[in-house]
């Protein structure tokens, strides 16, 4: 297939998430019955992003001009793909890249996440025979000349012993964080509980932790994160909520909450599930300072930065761990 037929193929596919087609809700039901986080409002989240910010056409075609892509790869390379499981379709801007560039995508798909892709993977292949080529799913990955691997910090370290002799990008785990001035509007704190809540905190893009100003007003942020309320009728996250609330009441640490979220001082970017970690400030500019030179931080909301509620909306070019998965694959000869 030449690069054209590739990107008519991904187009179609877009058009094909974006439908009522009945084999793709079927899909997306057994995607929540396999994996309770994988609720419906947030399976139709990150498929409403993969078609809008990946699969537009503009966007594509922006992909294609930046790097140069040629319309034939003559000697395609076999890329093993290990993706993670932690939101729907998370593994998918690593298909679509290895694709778009002409190779052979063999994928290890995350157990917690291998019904909508093996789906998408299906109908590109009903629709051109020829798309068979490009994508392998097996259980294991052998004999491939490069390697994405995405898991976390224990994982990593099997990645880089096996796959140290190929080209190769591992990631590990990474969090965002907001930094506040108490000058947010009441809209902008709407947004950020999007970035906070949405797939339950489990992104790499999802803010687990703020830093604000001494004497913030907390008060008002947990009163417009009453928003997502309804996530503690959730089994799951409602057993760590409580799990949570009950180690910090059992070890006497101060909290603030409302019905869906722990508030915790903390410096840790990282914080479990149902729970938000703070910091306060002095300067704020040093804050920025910290914050740009941790490596475990993928993306930082506030202005200037990440607009607030952008969080889970990455671009095409926005590469995880800011390692470029483009040059990569098109470096590889």
């Amino acid at each position: 297939m030449n690069l054209q037929e590739r990107k008519s193929l991904l187009l179609d596919l877009a058009s094909f998430m974006k439908s009522d087609n009945e084999e793709w809700m079927i899909a997306k039901q057994q995607a929540t019955a396999q994996n309770p986080w994988f609720i419906p409002e947030f399976i139709n989240l990150s498929i409403g992003n993969i078609t809008k910010q990946y699969l537009a056409e503009n966007e594509l075609q922006k992909l294609i001009d930046d790097y140069n892509i040629p319309q034939q790869n003559f000697a395609p390379k076999k890329v093993g793909i290990v993706m993670a499981g932690n939101i729907p379709l998370v593994g998918f801007h690593d298909l679509l890249c290895t694709f778009l560039t002409g190779h052979y995508a063999h994928i290890k798909l995350s157990s917690k996440d291998d019904v909508l892709l093996k789906a998408l993977i299906k109908k590109l292949v009903e629709w051109k025979e020829e798309a068979e080529t490009y994508f392998t799913i097996s259980a294991m990955l052998k004999g491939c000349d490069a390697y994405i691997a995405t898991g976390s910090n224990n994982s990593s370290g099997y990645f880089e012993y096996y796959f140290n002799r190929y080209p190769h990008i591992i990631r590990r785990n990474r969090t965002s964080v907001a930094i506040l001035t108490g000058e947010e509007t009441d809209e902008e704190l709407e947004s950020l509980a999007d970035d906070v809540y949405q797939y339950f905190g489990l992104g790499c893009r999802n803010v687990t932790k703020l830093f604000v100003p001494k004497d913030y007003n907390f008060e008002r942020l947990l009163t417009i994160f009453k928003k997502y309320d309804y996530l503690s009728n959730h089994q799951k996250y409602k057993n760590n909520y409580d799990y949570n609330l009950a180690i910090h009441l059992l070890n006497h640490k101060y909290y603030m909450s409302n019905e869906s979220l722990l508030v915790i001082e903390d410096p840790s970017p990282f914080s479990p599930i149902s729970q938000l970690n703070y910091e306060y400030y002095t300067d704020i500019e040093t804050a920025k300072n910290s914050v740009v030179e941790n490596d475990k931080i993928q993306c930082i909301i506030g202005r200037p930065a990440t607009p607030f509620g952008a969080a889970q909306q990455p671009g095409i070019c926005d590469f995880a761990d800011g390692m470029d998965t483009m040059e990569f694959l098109r470096a590889l000869t």
